[in-house]
């Protein structure tokens, strides 16, 4: 069995029809691993015994012929900031080393009550905060199309598996792009659900207002399965939204003749690289032969939004990390002689320079003489910004755009320069603000060979829609 074309649907269906035990699979999965992903470094952390008791629970039940969940025996990862129970759970820092979670984030308990076999944790960003999974405490991963490349961030260890076969599916984190950058750079299907689609709940928290939790998969299919099972109302989420979760794969094989797709002027100015406009212009005409109606629009203030993000995003970081005090869980620095100095030393020995800067800037806009002048005055921005979307959708039915501006860089190409780093999240930030679902699928490749992704955006809670056009865009693709 080939575990690199391995779909979710394609691995649920070998087990049920007992061409392989769930148990075989799982332990196929841990070889391949162990076999290719040092170069990689995708997985931060394995949970086999979980795993394999979960398997044998699978094989059990196909055994007696009973009903099988509906991801039986597939093979996933974690992103390492979502909470599995007596599984470390580092979200990428010093900071938590040594942390066993006592419980499961929704998400996590919805994909195994569903028959998915948790493999492990993915290596990411330290604490979701990047764009290339090079802040990551315990080293970077490398994109598998590249090995000099980075694979985008911060679910770079996410993408990066799903991409190298080592996982078939995985789930990551989106509070700035984070899902979706990654896909793009490693050549996968990263899908960001509505905010207050699927719980928070036992999310390591980044920025509260803008933390999204989805999958990352081979396929828009299979992207739509996962979806299914983790969306939908969570009570011990208060920023869970209580609206009724639609047949996903019954939506996404209507036709998308008549879609109206709006493309945005201010999404393919200067700095757009050449092949991936390209790609996108491509991808829009073969939309356009699916009967899409390709309308121009305006979104006038997507030149404030990287401004907005981070503000927005530090302030709440600020807020958030501010449990990380060495009292309760987490580092504490060895002998210190003061209460003020355990504090100090703790938070400066064991957060890495991305995530104090990130504190720093948001502590900063937070404070008094200047929460007015940037922490309100970017959340009065960010109604603008949303008032674009609304109007916007009044025309139209999506807005597609590239996902990234350029294909993968090399590592350590932008670490010195963090404005540079932070322009890699120009196309996708926007969504994280409005709140507005989004998907990056595959659209082509650079003359270097590297993924290139576009962007589908719908109307808060239409993942259904979104979903139609990215899969008859892939099935159309895959036919050229």
């Amino acid at each position: 069995m080939d575990l690199s074309s391995l779909t979710v649907e394609s691995a649920r269906r070998a087990v049920a029809e007992r061409q392989v035990t769930a148990t075989a699979l799982a332990e196929d999965f841990y070889r391949k691993i162990a076999a290719e992903d040092v170069p990689i470094h995708a997985w931060l952390t394995l949970s086999k015994e979980r795993a394999l008791a979960r398997a044998a629970e699978i094989d059990r039940l196909a055994g007696k012929g009973d009903p099988l969940p509906p991801l039986a025996g597939v093979p996933m990862g974690i992103k390492d900031v979502l909470m599995t129970r007596g599984v470390r759970t580092t979200a990428g820092s010093k900071i938590l080393g040594g942390f066993l979670p006592p419980y499961d984030g929704t998400a996590v308990r919805r994909l195994e009550e569903a028959g998915a076999l948790l493999l492990g944790k993915m290596n990411c960003d330290e604490f979701a905060m990047g764009s290339s999974n090079e802040n990551s405490a315990w080293g970077p991963v490398r994109n598998p199309r590249d090995l000099t490349r980075v694979p985008g961030g911060s679910s770079g260890g996410s993408a990066a598996a799903v991409a190298a076969g080592t996982a078939v599916a995985t789930l990551g984190s989106d509070t700035g792009g984070s899902i979706r950058q990654p896909a793009a750079f490693c050549g996968v299907v990263g899908l960001m659900p509505t905010y207050g689609r699927v719980s928070r709940y036992g999310l390591i928290a980044f920025a509260s207002s803008l933390d999204h939790v989805g999958p990352i998969t081979r396929t828009v299919r299979d992207a739509a399965l996962l979806l299914q099972v983790i969306a939908g109302h969570d009570p011990l989420d208060s920023t869970s939204a209580a609206v009724p979760v639609p047949d996903y794969l019954g939506e996404i094989d209507k036709p998308v003749k008549g879609l109206r797709v709006g493309v945005p002027a201010e999404y393919f100015g200067e700095g757009l690289d050449p092949e991936v406009r390209g790609a996108v212009e491509a991808a829009l005409q073969e939309m356009a032969k699916l009967g899409c109606e390709v309308v121009p629009i305006s979104l006038p203030h997507t030149p404030y939004a990287i401004a907005v993000y981070y503000i927005v995003a530090t302030a709440e970081a600020s807020s958030n990390l501010a449990r990380y005090d060495g009292v309760r869980y987490g580092y504490r620095a060895p002998d210190p002689r003061t209460l003020s100095e355990m504090y100090r030393r703790s938070r400066d020995e064991a957060f890495g320079a991305e995530v104090k800067r990130r504190i720093l800037l948001g502590t900063y806009a937070l404070s008094a003489g200047y929460y007015d002048a940037y922490y309100l005055k970017a959340q009065r921005v960010r109604t603008l910004l949303a008032r674009d979307f609304e109007q916007a959708f009044r025309a139209v039915d999506v807005v597609v755009t590239p996902t990234t501006p350029t294909p993968a860089f090399k590592l350590g190409e932008k670490v010195e320069d963090p404005l540079a780093m932070y322009l890699n999240d120009i196309y996708t930030v926007t969504a994280d603000l409005v709140g507005v679902p989004g998907i990056s699928v595959p659209c082509g490749n650079s003359s270097q060979g590297l993924p290139i992704g576009v962007q589908i955006l719908g109307r808060h809670f239409e993942e259904g829609t979104v979903l139609r056009l990215a899969q008859a865009y892939e099935h159309a693709r895959s036919q050229i």
